[in-house]
């Protein structure tokens, strides 16, 4: 069966617009029930660096807008015993290395924003803050698709840890779990794997915008998250988006590559030019030290002139008597 390849942004953004879809697959990556979920805010554009133009000292870019795609959600999560909580879930999708700095400040916004919390106007609790990275780059951990982060709460004195909830603690950490695409490698240890293979480059056509999956590998809760992967490539106004996203990213690509040569260049030239002033240096050092050489040769030969001088008085003395 084929289905349009989500590692598009415009495919996995097809793919989540659908609630019941996006509810499925959240829940099987943070292993909690999602029973409500919607969409606070979705940021899918961001700023690149345009060609570059050498001056003197630096090299100038003017920037350019691209497409990131970033979604932010509310969500309610089902915990044990009848209870819920409601935490911020903040999903960042990117095919190359991206400026951590980037990811850094997109969570300060949320731990910024008063509005990300809950409760009546007499008792507002700030909402906790789940992070879903969706990476299409190894961050040098091989062989482990998912990683989870999650700080541990513990007595510093008998060193156990903590399991009692607590709003606190909370409300200032938060919790991360990071794909590596790359890494999934046909893995299918769990159900979760088995979800993840949708993004398994591995099982690309001949056309790159489409993957072959089996259906029946997926368990049941999944398949309607196969079915809106179906309607996407089906639908010829998301394959010519895939199309544009392909020559973006390949022009993406190339001025990044301009831009590292000519940064490149810059730095041999200001190598060349420290090592010319450099040379410089030292031969104005070898002229002062030349002339200072000349100076005192001529104070020697003042004052050899000098003693030639007494002579030729003295000389002149005796012949007189």
């Amino acid at each position: 069966m084929h289905i349009a390849n989500p590692i598009y942004d415009v495919v996995f953004k097809f793919m989540m617009e659908d609630n019941k879809v996006a509810k499925a697959f959240l829940s099987a990556i943070i292993q909690e029930e999602v029973v409500e979920l919607d969409f606070t805010s979705q940021e899918r554009t961001a700023r690149i660096k345009d060609e570059p133009k050498k001056t003197k000292t630096k090299v100038e870019t003017e920037t350019t807008q691209y497409t990131v795609c970033r979604f932010d959600f509310t969500a309610r999560i089902a915990l044990p015993g009848g209870r819920f909580k409601t935490i911020m879930i903040e999903l960042q999708k990117a095919k190359l290395a991206s400026d951590i700095m980037r990811f850094r400040r997109y969570l300060g916004l949320h731990y910024q924003n008063a509005d990300n919390a809950y409760g009546d106007a007499n008792h507002r609790k700030a909402c906790q803050i789940y992070c879903i990275f969706l990476l299409g780059y190894d961050i040098g951990i091989p062989e482990c698709p998912v990683i989870r982060v999650d700080a541990q709460t513990q007595d510093v004195v008998t060193n156990e840890n903590v399991s009692v909830s607590n709003d606190f603690i909370e409300s200032l950490h938060h919790r991360s779990w990071i794909v590596q695409i790359n890494q999934l490698k046909r893995r299918r240890r769990n159900d979760l794997e088995k979800l993840l293979s949708i993004f398994d480059q591995t099982n690309r056509t001949k056309s790159h915008y489409f993957l072959n999956v089996n259906e029946e590998d997926l368990p049941d809760i999944y398949r309607p998250i196969i079915r809106r992967l179906r309607m996407a490539a089906e639908s010829e106004d998301i394959q010519i988006e895939m199309e544009m996203e392909d020559d973006f990213l390949q022009e993406l690509q190339d001025k990044e590559r301009i831009i590292a040569q000519k940064e490149k260049e810059l730095e041999e030239e200001k190598k060349i030019n420290k090592e010319q002033k450099k040379a410089l240096k030292e031969k104005d050092k070898a002229l002062e030290e030349q002339k200072k050489s000349l100076e005192e040769q001529k104070k020697s030969l003042e004052e050899k002139d000098k003693a030639l001088e007494e002579l030729r008085k003295q000389l002149a003395e005796i012949q007189q008597k």
